[in-house]
């Protein structure tokens, strides 16, 4: 006969939780519903963060892929460049058709690279992706010709502005009298080369005629439109009803190649890569430099947003210096990373003058630096 013995431990008795443990089990299971349940629920945020870091003095692919020089000159002598002078962008997680998720804003919250922004600050309620896309590439645009002024007239080249008509607002008083792309030579005689001038003369006439000579496929053309009045902060103003665009007649041929990156604010990092890249030596002194700011042909340099992602993306990419806009050094102050050198400037002279200390090593300390305030 057999025997069989059953060697299985008894099952031990079942331990309750305390009422303390019961509830935070209770607490955690509720804590991990509501981020499941969050993770889901739109918001409405966006990310900022770092974005591509590129060489002014070195290449970019164009939209065919092609390795391209990003900038490339024609009609004057030009010399090759050291060092880098590097522009500096941010990317924008996110948009109205679909906002990160609430623990992707968390977990950005606590990244000083990253930026937690309204929605509304990115993308203004009525305006989609694909027109803040195509404002992003005008202005990426007009930044690039702003530049390439700045840098010719720096260097003493004559740069002649003018003014173009880019479309008309609704009731125009020049709509079917003016033509897209009719170039303003001068109103009431007098010459015409910013859209300021060309209000002055307009309201100078209150509510008279405006004779306007316009460059018409090449040909000059005198045509007549009579201002209409509207009221603006409790002041009269005439109006023709157009939008215009500023453009100019540069005595060289200046192309910027640089695709899938829009905005105003890589104009100084342009504007310094022009004139290394038209005059002799390095500018640089062979430094890897960055920075960001918009600029006009005056060579003001103007404040920019997401600063503090651009200095991030400068120190990852190995710059030594980035030149700030003057403008927003209070954004600055504090968030510094690493052993970057930020140098505070307001002007294209300003930055040529810290690129000559840089690149003879005398002056450097004493640059200005941003301070809080």
């Amino acid at each position: 006969m057999s025997l069989f013995v059953d060697d299985t431990p008894a099952p031990a008795p079942r331990r309750r939780l305390s009422g303390r443990a019961s509830v935070g089990v209770w607490a955690l299971a509720v804590a991990l519903v509501a981020l499941l349940v969050l993770t889901f629920l739109p918001t409405a945020y966006v990310i900022q963060r770092q974005g591509p870091v590129v060489n002014t003095l070195g290449s970019a692919e164009n939209a065919e892929g092609e390795d391209v020089p990003l900038i490339s000159i024609s009609g004057a002598e030009t010399y090759p460049a050291e060092g880098s002078l590097d522009l500096t962008t941010v990317q924008v997680i996110g948009n109205r058709e679909q906002t990160p998720s609430w623990f992707e804003l968390a977990m950005a919250w606590f990244d000083p690279a990253k930026a937690v922004l309204p929605i509304e600050q990115i993308y203004p309620e009525g305006t989609t992706t694909e027109q803040r896309n195509e404002e992003s590439a005008a202005l990426m645009v007009d930044s690039q010709k702003e530049a390439t002024a700045a840098a010719l007239t720096e260097l003493g080249y004559d740069v002649r502005p003018h003014v173009s008509v880019y479309g008309f607002s609704r009731d125009s008083a020049a709509a079917g009298i003016l033509q897209e792309d009719d170039r303003i030579v001068s109103a009431d005689g007098t010459a015409i080369e910013t859209t300021q001038q060309l209000r002055d003369v307009i309201n100078a006439g209150e509510g008279d005629p405006v004779s306007l000579v316009v460059r018409r496929a090449g040909e000059d053309v005198t045509e007549t439109v009579t201002p209409t009045r509207t009221e603006d902060d409790g002041k009269t103003v005439w109006l023709i009803g157009v939008t215009t665009s500023h453009d100019y007649d540069f005595p060289i041929d200046v192309t910027i190649q640089l695709d899938r990156i829009g905005g105003p604010s890589a104009g100084q990092m342009f504007a310094l890569g022009i004139i290394d890249t038209l005059t002799p030596g390095e500018l640089t002194g062979g430094e890897h430099i960055a920075g960001t700011g918009t600029i006009d042909a005056a060579g003001a340099i103007g404040p920019i947003g997401g600063i503090r992602q651009k200095l991030y993306g400068a120190e990852d990419a190995g710059a030594d210096y980035f030149f700030a806009p003057e403008e927003n050094c209070d954004e600055v102050v504090g968030h510094i990373p690493g052993d970057l050198r930020v140098v505070s400037v307001a002007t294209l002279e300003d930055s040529l003058d810290a690129l000559e200390a840089i690149r003879s090593g005398e002056g450097v300390d004493e640059l200005p630096r941003c301070a809080a305030g």
